[in-house]
């Protein structure tokens, strides 16, 4: 895909990948719909490449939201040519999260994928042409100790991409998965700098696999996937050998998880 000229939308641009995604569009001469549940968050990421991008506070998961994001786009910029989904939530450990922390996960970290590309690919189907960002994680490939609703709606992310590409990517339709593990952000700072042992056992089971990646970098490592057209992006390659093990025999893999998860409890808590 030629991004210099396109029409975006970032969700969850206020911060981390989001907004990392949002300037790089940006600079490589997209013009672009940032937007954020935090509209001053939102509005700062606009306010760093002013004419370039316009923000819109909004809920991802919303779908009067994304109408009123895609009707911000079409009427300031043009037609939609790619929507990169990257809004995403954990909603807490183990299972006596409730069921609304469920749901909200549901919602954000997959709903908002389904009715984003809902709204978007009949029209890109007719135009030839369109482009869809799932920004996932290594979790949705692999699985994140702690969390369940992470874990299983970053899985089903992955799943509705690979979909969605399967389906329409011989009409002109383009699709890529984003799946980092550990990125310098705020849902991750807060992980590790939790006062819960618990919590920081899921945020150092991610720390300790692998470098923690500067959202700058991850977002780089997407666009240039998107000129490709590639489907899988995995900014930490160990990754993609995880899950060949996983695959290989996933009865060894999931002991492994066991035992990794039962040395960090260890370090933490004792």
């Amino acid at each position: 895909m030629d991004i210099n000229g396109s029409v975006a939308i970032v969700t969850g641009a206020g911060s981390g990948i989001g907004q990392a995604l949002a300037w790089g569009l940006a600079d490589a001469g997209a013009k672009v719909v940032a937007s954020d549940i935090d509209a001053e968050a939102a509005a700062h990421t606009a306010s760093q490449r002013p004419g370039k991008i316009v923000s819109l506070r909004a809920d991802a998961s919303s779908v009067a939201d994304i109408a009123s994001l895609i009707a911000l786009a079409e009427n300031e910029f043009g037609p939609v040519d790619l929507y990169a989904a990257n809004a995403g939530i954990g909603c807490g450990l183990g299972l006596d999260i409730g069921e609304t922390a469920w749901d909200l996960a549901i919602d954000v970290n997959l709903r908002s994928h389904v009715r984003a590309a809902t709204m978007l690919v009949p029209g890109w189907v007719e135009r030839g042409r369109g482009y869809f960002l799932s920004v996932a994680s290594a979790a949705g490939l692999l699985t994140q100790i702690g969390s369940p609703a992470y874990s299983v709606t970053k899985h089903a992310a992955v799943g509705f991409a690979e979909w969605l590409s399967i389906t329409y990517g011989d009409k002109g339709i383009g699709v890529s998965c984003l799946c980092p593990m550990g990125v310098k952000t705020a849902l991750l700072d807060g992980l590790t700098q939790s006062d819960d042992p618990d919590v920081r056992v899921a945020g150092t089971s991610i720390t300790a696999a692998g470098e923690v990646l500067e959202p700058a970098a991850v977002a780089a490592l997407a666009l240039a996937a998107i000129r490709e057209e590639k489907f899988l992006i995995l900014p930490h390659p160990q990754v993609l050998d995880m899950y060949r093990q996983k695959g290989a025999d996933y009865g060894r893999w999931i002991a492994g998880m066991r035992r990794y998860q039962g040395i960090l409890e260890d370090q933490i808590k004792h």
